[in-house]
């Protein structure tokens, strides 16, 4: 049987999902862990070129549902390409977002209903469910601000498609997640995305160190 385990980052925009993702993998390295960071939607070389579709909006017009069968295109050949194969070599996957992405963003985002999402995810999906999801949380107010400063400082660009989404949309994001995190309690983990990041990454730490029994310090 595989010793890879497959540990999720999820929150909406500006939450720092990708910073935590890193510090982790970080972390895990110096502990010996082969580590494989990824994100979503993206991680493979198709999964990538559907991102930039998604990201840029240009699915946009043909609606959620467009989006959502998107979405798990990628996700079929990020798996197939990436996922299973690193942790059928026992090697760990730390994957920033995955399927609750969808059913938070299409499903509560885009109104579609979650049984629909739950068929696609079993179909793609099947029984590669994360070891573990860290759910960062943060009101969308303040997501929303950091995930637009961080874009100006960065490309100097216009938001991309989620995040130029106005905040009662991104109020109905974060009530989802915190939704799929109290239905799914054995494998999510709500943080609060408020604490400073060397702070967080302690608390992400001692709980990925005592679930799998790692040593309980970590050299940020």
């Amino acid at each position: 049987m595989s010793t890879g385990k497959f540990i999720t980052f999820e929150g909406g925009e500006g939450a720092g999902k990708s910073t935590q993702v890193r510090l982790l993998s970080n972390s895990l390295q110096r502990h010996g862990k082969k580590i494989v960071m990824t994100r979503e939607p993206g991680g493979s070389i198709k999964a990538e070129a559907i991102r930039k579709l998604l990201l840029e909006g240009r699915v946009a017009k043909f609606g959620p549902f467009a989006e959502a069968l998107l979405f798990s295109l990628a996700r079929d050949d990020h798996l197939e390409s990436v996922i299973r194969p690193t942790l059928n070599k026992g090697s760990w996957v730390i994957c920033d977002r995955f399927m609750d992405s969808t059913l938070a963003y299409q499903g509560a985002g885009g109104n579609l209903p979650a049984s629909l999402i739950r068929a696609l995810e079993r179909t793609v999906v099947g029984d590669t469910i994360p070891d573990l999801t860290i759910l960062i949380d943060l009101p969308p107010e303040i997501g929303i601000g950091r995930a637009q400063a961080r874009q100006k400082q960065n490309t100097g660009g216009d938001p991309d498609r989620f995040e130029a989404m106005n905040m009662k949309f991104h109020t109905r994001l974060r009530k989802a997640f915190l939704d799929i995190a109290e239905n799914a309690p054995d494998r999510c983990v709500v943080f609060d995305g408020q604490a400073p990041p060397d702070e967080l990454a302690k608390k992400i730490w001692d709980l990925v160190s005592q679930r799998y029994s790692l040593a309980p310090k970590i050299a940020m």
